[in-house]
């Protein structure tokens, strides 16, 4: 009997713990979508550094960590939609559900297939640190992989977007957007994501063993 309380008070302690990190990543990347540690604005398209909590969450929270953070920077997206992303409002103009889609279904697929990154190369890492760097990599990368082609199907055959690849074939305008921008945030995102992750993963793993 007391074993199974225990058992149980391990659980609702490790549910109650994972809610607790949730919470604490949601709140910094509300606080991010609005100051320019989240979004910042260069030309037409964006860096944006809201992967950095996604990848977090995904390496310490797993696969339903990782999607449900997804979700919440597609919903930051969305929200810069409405006046604080000039791009955004006018892909909200001209589709608004198509935008909604466009905002929501690349990042929740990168948060979730992160965390699946994470969980195959942590079993192949012996080092055990090449793992989170590459993960922070991978994220940033899976965001900017699943974001341009969703954009070019979605709109690809509007004026706005027409206007933007000019004669370039679809390929070379997707090439052509994976610039400066996607290159800061995968570096930013193998850096500062894999450097965080890391210490976050090893401290509770020390508690774990505690």
């Amino acid at each position: 009997m007391t074993n199974i309380l225990g058992t149980e008070r391990e659980i609702q302690s490790e549910k109650i713990r994972k809610l607790v990190i949730m919470a604490a990543l949601v709140a910094i990347m509300f606080i991010m979508a609005f100051t320019p540690l989240g979004y910042l604005k260069i030309g037409a398209l964006s860096i944006t550094f809201m992967t950095i909590p996604v990848i977090i969450g995904a390496i310490i929270l797993g696969p339903a960590g990782g999607a449900f953070l997804g979700g919440v920077f597609g919903l930051t997206s969305f929200m810069q939609c409405f006046g604080m992303d000039p791009f955004g409002a006018a892909l909200l103009a001209i589709n608004p559900v198509y935008t909604a889609l466009l905002c929501f279904v690349p990042r929740i697929l990168m948060g979730l297939l992160t965390a699946y990154i994470f969980i195959w190369l942590i079993k192949v890492d012996k080092t055990k640190v090449i793992s989170f760097g590459a993960t922070g990599l991978a994220g940033a990368f899976l965001n900017t992989l699943f974001f341009l082609p969703t954009m070019v199907l979605l709109f690809g055959s509007t004026d706005l977007i027409k206007g933007i690849q000019g004669s370039m074939n679809v390929m070379a305008f997707m090439i052509s957007l994976v610039t400066t921008n996607s290159i800061i945030e995968m570096i930013v995102g193998a850096v500062v994501g894999g450097a965080i992750s890391k210490a976050v993963y090893e401290f509770e793993s020390r508690r774990v063993r505690a």
